[in-house]
């Protein structure tokens, strides 16, 4: 005795489709991409010394961040102290404020603060300022 086949039911799918799964990888791989720089740049902490003068700057110059270990980042993205100048004046060409604020970490060197603040003056910075949080 065969068994018979009948061609006029529908076959159940007996596969997965994997093609829905594929798209939402790919969606999720797209994002982790785009925010992780945004994370990254984040991640860059600075604990500002206290002051009870401390004044909010309304200029919307550069940002200069140094962290307790003497790294040294502008805008959020990392520079060397050699390469600071060239950075500042393409911005100041760029038709940017001059101002320049420096976000140092309460334990960074002195001595690199005033290295960055000679740099930026001889760059071309008009204005300058040290960020600190009020007490």
């Amino acid at each position: 005795m065969a068994w018979k086949i009948n061609d006029n039911k529908e076959r159940m799918m007996a596969e997965i489709n994997i093609t829905p799964l594929t798209d939402v990888m790919l969606v999720l791989l797209v994002i982790f991409m785009v925010t992780t720089p945004l994370i990254m740049t984040e991640s860059f902490k600075i604990k500002l010394p206290r002051a009870s003068t401390s004044d909010a700057e309304p200029g919307k110059g550069a940002i200069v961040a140094v962290s307790s270990d003497g790294v040294i980042n502008l805008n959020g993205r990392p520079v060397t102290l050699a390469g600071l100048s060239g950075e500042l004046r393409t911005g100041f060409e760029a038709g940017k404020d001059r101002t320049v604020v420096v976000k140092a970490d309460g334990d960074a060197r002195h001595s690199l603060i005033v290295r960055i603040l000679d740099t930026a003056k001889l760059a071309g910075a008009e204005r300058l300022s040290i960020a600190t949080e009020r007490e």
